[in-house]
């Protein structure tokens, strides 16, 4: 069983994804990667797209153990991935406010699929940093 699919199912398993969007982005992991231009994004400054967000929470303090190391393929963000689902509620709002820092206006906690594509485009060039006190958030793309 490969990774993505683990994620997705312990998503399902832990209410975080209804069964019909884990059985879409089963269906999405399935599929080869074609329906992509060929190059595309290369033209661009050089430049690829990232493939990945990746979501790291750490406890602060204690022997700053990874509590959550999460690595996300973009095409199942863009299908449809619930964000607030891979962030804890404790630290969404801490998130909001970093992405509020950096000029981005919007709510992760209530994403919406016309807001994806800016958070896409702006996080392809930031990282996100957060702290409350007990844990240490880093949103970023790879």
């Amino acid at each position: 069983m490969t990774e993505n699919r683990r994620q997705i199912l312990n998503m399902l398993s832990e209410g975080k994804i209804s069964v019909a969007e884990a059985e879409r982005l089963l269906t999405l992991l399935e599929q080869p990667p074609s329906g992509r231009p060929s190059g595309s994004g290369a033209g661009e400054g050089g430049k690829t797209p990232p493939k990945y967000l990746r979501v790291v929470v750490e406890e602060d303090g204690e022997s700053g153990s990874e509590r959550v190391n999460i690595r996300i393929p973009m095409a199942l963000i863009r299908s449809g991935v619930k964000l607030a689902a891979l962030i804890p509620r404790e630290a969404t709002n801490r998130v909001n406010e970093k992405l509020q820092e950096k000029g981005i206006g919007i709510d992760v906690g209530n994403l919406k699929v016309e807001d994806l594509e800016q958070l896409v485009d702006a996080m392809a060039e930031m990282e996100v940093d957060a702290q409350d006190g007990k844990k240490h958030v880093r949103i970023f793309m790879e």
